[in-house]
């Protein structure tokens, strides 16, 4: 399992930076990004995809799970 990290009812700049520190220090290759609005989940899907991981989204019952892998 890959590391998780909980951006739910955090605003701009705090998830993006939440997600960045999570990616730099990842030991393996999934980082998951729990989100409840699709804003936070466009940036940190930039955030991700300019460090070169790869974003893919799935809509949960009430939120977002944003899964990142190298």
């Amino acid at each position: 399992m890959g590391t998780r990290v909980d951006v739910r009812g955090l605003s701009c700049p705090q998830p993006v930076m939440l997600t960045r520190k999570a990616l730099q220090q990842a030991s393996g290759d999934e980082v998951i990004v729990l989100a409840d609005t699709m804003t936070q989940v466009d940036n940190c899907s930039r955030a991700a995809e300019a460090l070169g991981w790869k974003a893919s989204c799935e809509k949960t019952e009430d939120d977002f799970e944003l899964i990142l892998r190298r």
